[in-house]
Parts: structure tokens; C-alpha cells; sequence
């Protein structure tokens, strides 16, 4: 240690010796860039509307109920899952319309949009984790190796939660020689393990990169950051729009419900496809993450208030995050679906289906579940209804 490291603050020390997984903070010209987002006010990046980003309730409750037995029981699958067995003969072939999406487990989706591949979220670790020995462990194997996937033209991060931002997945897809679009200050992260900044796209919300033909833009999202125990919120979180000649696509990432997706869509939609996160949900943290009748009702406003486009369900089926049923989010989704008018697809991990075709609507986790309680039908008529602009579901005349 030189006699200029005793003018560091401990606690910057102590960061530089974090392991790997925890990623890096952002610094000097980035922290800088920070710093000049409308976004960060106060030393913290703001949500578009009020958050709670820390568990609401009694947290002596909520252990109950998480580490409850039979509780624990009830949130992973009875059987094994039916991945679909992904090959290269699935996705050598371009898809027909142009469009095709393949939702590989959890928040992890390679799309192809008029000739060019977008993976977003790409977990293929075991665990969403900093531990190999801890942490949510995967509930089904990825449906390929990421090797056998073949090159994407772009890697799309949400945020930097372990179920989204997957260490040994990062570092596989440094070998390669596709380009990274991620929010603002995600990039020390990527940076860390070996993507070079010239490979990356920084983003604030509101803000495009032009990647291959495609139009890459982050957009708001009501949720939070971090990797360790102590989170500064120096890393911003961010749904994506994608655009291409002829298709347009929406990626959630991890979001509660708020107002803003309807200005979205009326920005850069209507979509073909929306990606949105129904899974992970409780009353312990109702403003970071939706329920699925909160899923319908944003894809419905991204989609200018009616049915439009396929809606593909993510964030469920994968990891063990919350204190809900393993098949609820799919079952809860099915039946708004159902109500909205909206087409849904339920596509078994890694079974590619294009919008525009035949689309996946099966209920495969059946086989694999116990029987769900719906306490939702009733409650749930009336924001349903609410969304589709239609009072006749709630039973209202």
C-alpha cells in the first residue's frame, strides 16, 4: 500500500476487494455521466413514480410464510418441467414472418427481428446468485448450451439483479463479438469481466442505440438496483424497445405497474410482441414487481388501450423468488388473458414460435403442478375490466 491508498476512504478499499460476481461500481467519466441524468436526483437513481424498493410488512411474517414447509412446497414444480429440447435446425431456418421469439426460462429471450437476433437477459448460471453454493438454484436446465445458441448481433440487460445480469453467462458472451445495450452504469459491471467499453451501449432512459439495423431504446421501468448488501442505486434499471425495419418488440425486465407504459406506447408502439414480467409478485413488494392482471393491464396500454400483438409472460417458471405458487403466475396470466381478449402464448422453455403464426397455448405446467386456488378470479374482474375499457367483465350492468 502506498502512502497516497491511506487517502482512499475505507469503504472505496473495501469495494476493490469484493469478488468478481458482485460487479464494479461506476466511476470517474461514468459516474460523471451519472450524475447529469435527469433520472438521479439526490445521489440516487429515482423511479418514474414513488417505490417501496425494501420488503413492506413484518418481516417475521414474511419468513413464516417463505420458509413455511408446505409453503415451500407449493412454489416449485411437482415434476420435472418440459423444456423444450432447443437444436440448431429449430432457429437455422429465418423466421417466415420476420418475427420469432424463443423464451429460454425466466426473463432470458433470443429474438429474431427481421434478420437480426436479440438475447435479452441472458442467465444460464445455476444459481442467481454471488454463491456456486447459495442462492436461488434453477428449477430447469437452460433448454440449450449458450455455445450451441450460434452469435447474436446484441445482448439486451435490464438491470443488475443476479436473475438478470448472470456472471459466467457475461463472461461467455465477452468471447464473442456481439455488442452490449444496457442502462447506465450496468457497463462497469461488464467492464469488470471482460466486455470492453467499446462493445457497450450505456443507456438512459429515453435514450437509442443503433445496432445492426435495429433501433435499441431503454425506456422507463418501476424497480431498483444492486448486487450487495449495501445498494447506492448507482446503476439505473430500464424496460427496452426494439425496432427493426418491419417489427416492433417490448421487454419489460423487472417492473411494477405504473402509468408510464402507456406513454410508451404511444411513443414506440404498438408492439408484435411484449415480453412482460408476471412472475416474483407479493404483497411484501406490490410497487417493484406485477402481478399478472397488472402484466395484462400494461401490455394492454403499451398496445394504445386494446388487444393487440402477443403477449409473452416472463420472470415466472425458472428460480424460486417469492411466496406465490410455481404455476400461479402462468394459471393467474391465462385467465386475464381470457378475459382481456388478448392472445397470450405459453411457450414451454425454449420452444420458439413466431406472433404472427401459431402461437403456443397449451397449459403444460398443469402436468407438472398441484392444483392452483384462483383467489383472483373475483378480485380481479374489475382491473381487468378497468384495462380493456369494458365494465361488462366486472359485472358492473
Amino acid at each position: 500500500m502506498t502512502g497516497a491508498d491511506y487517502l482512499v476512504p475505507l469503504r472505496v478499499r473495501l469495494r476493490t476487494l469484493r469478488s468478481e460476481p458482485f460487479g464494479a461500481d461506476p466511476a470517474g467519466a461514468r459516474m460523471e455521466r451519472i450524475r447529469r441524468s435527469p433520472n438521479f436526483v439526490d445521489g440516487v437513481f429515482r423511479n418514474p413514480v414513488g417505490a417501496r424498493t425494501r420488503p413492506s410488512g413484518s418481516a417475521l411474517q414474511f419468513a413464516k410464510t417463505y420458509f413455511h414447509k408446505e409453503q415451500r412446497a407449493r412454489r416449485a414444480p411437482a415434476g420435472t418441467v418440459p423444456v423444450h429440447a432447443t437444436t440448431l435446425a429449430d432457429l437455422a431456418a429465418p423466421p417466415v414472418s420476420g418475427l420469432r421469439v424463443t423464451w429460454m426460462g425466466h426473463s432470458t429471450v433470443l429474438a429474431e427481428i427481421d434478420g437480426r437476433r436479440v438475447l435479452f437477459d441472458p442467465v444460464w448460471g445455476e444459481r442467481c446468485s454471488p454463491y456456486a453454493f447459495a442462492g436461488p438454484k434453477r428449477l430447469h436446465p437452460a433448454p440449450l448450451p449458450l455455445a450451441a445458441l450460434g452469435p447474436v448481433d446484441a445482448v439486451v440487460i435490464s438491470h443488475d439483479h443476479y436473475d438478470h445480469l448472470d456472471l459466467p453467462t457475461i463472461r461467455a458472451l465477452a468471447g464473442t463479438d456481439t455488442v452490449f445495450a444496457v442502462p447506465l452504469g450496468v457497463g462497469a459491471h461488464l467492464e469488470r469481466w471482460g466486455v470492453s467499453e467499446g462493445r457497450t451501449h450505456e443507456l438512459d432512459w429515453g435514450e437509442t442505440a443503433e445496432v445492426a439495423g435495429l433501433r435499441l431504446t431503454a425506456t422507463p421501468a418501476r424497480h431498483f438496483c444492486g448486487r450487495g448488501l449495501r445498494n447506492q442505486q448507482h446503476t439505473l434499471w430500464a424496460s427496452w424497445v426494439v425496432t427493426g425495419p418491419d417489427h416492433r418488440i417490448y421487454h419489460s425486465g423487472d417492473t411494477g405497474y405504473f402509468p408510464g407504459f402507456r406513454d410508451i406506447g404511444a411513443e414506440y408502439g404498438p408492439f408484435d410482441a411484449t415480453m412482460i414480467q408476471i412472475g416474483a409478485y407479493s404483497e411484501y413488494w406490490p410497487d417493484i414487481h406485477m402481478t399478472p392482471a397488472e402484466g395484462m393491464r400494461a401490455h394492454l396500454d403499451l398496445q394504445g388501450g386494446r388487444p393487440h400483438g402477443v403477449m409473452l409472460p416472463i420472470h415466472w417458471g425458472t428460480f424460486n423468488l417469492a411466496p406465490h405458487a410455481w404455476a400461479e403466475p402462468a394459471e393467474w396470466t391465462r385467465d386475464v388473458g381470457e378475459e382481456a381478449g388478448q392472445t397470450v402464448s405459453f411457450p414451454r422453455p425454449g420452444e420458439p414460435f413466431e406472433p404472427a403464426g401459431a402461437v403456443p397455448a397449451d397449459p403444460w405446467w398443469r402436468d407438472v403442478s398441484s392444483a392452483v386456488a384462483r383467489p383472483w378470479r373475483r378480485a380481479d374482474r374489475s382491473a381487468t375490466a378497468a384495462a380493456c375499457g369494458d365494465l361488462d367483465l366486472a359485472g358492473e350492468r
